[in-house]
């Protein structure tokens, strides 16, 4: 839930360092669990910018959520390595098994696409929460929802 008076708190600590707004937002982030759309104003008025400057950041930022996430947070791999070892079928499976597509959050997991997590020689790969799973395959995908529906 949302408090003023911990945003505050958060923009004090930042007051007078030289470009505070992703360590703000990351911090605010942490606080709350995304970055409510009732904080963007009061950060805007604190760094003197446009609150389109502060919401255009958090868009741009795959990692800053508009929206609190799950329980658990899946981040699949997109990039060229997981594609060329079969990613989409992963994808796809993943999305038919939680019911839910890339980008949702629904019944306490959120799925979520990310590009390269650095695991090319694993490939398929996906991070589960902050667990790195390589060499996704359909019975991986199955174990790794039955994990996280729990």
């Amino acid at each position: 839930m949302f408090d003023a008076a911990r945003l505050s708190e958060i923009l004090h600590v930042h007051a007078g360092r030289e470009g505070p707004l992703l360590p703000i937002l990351h911090d605010v982030q942490a606080e709350f669990g995304h970055i409510p759309d009732a904080a963007l104003d009061p950060i805007a008025g604190a760094l003197r910018l446009s609150r389109a400057e502060v919401a255009g950041v958090v868009g741009f930022y795959h990692d800053f959520r508009a929206a609190p996430a799950g329980r658990h947070i899946i981040k699949l791999c997109r990039a060229e390595a997981c594609q060329a070892m079969g990613g989409a079928g992963v994808q796809v499976r993943l999305e038919a098994a939680l019911g839910q597509r890339l980008g949702e959050t629904k019944n306490g997991v959120t799925l979520e696409a990310v590009y390269c997590l650095g695991l090319c020689a694993n490939a398929p790969a996906a991070m589960v929460d902050d667990r790195l799973v390589g060499r996704l395959d359909g019975a991986a995908v199955d174990a790794l929802v039955a994990e996280v529906s729990a």
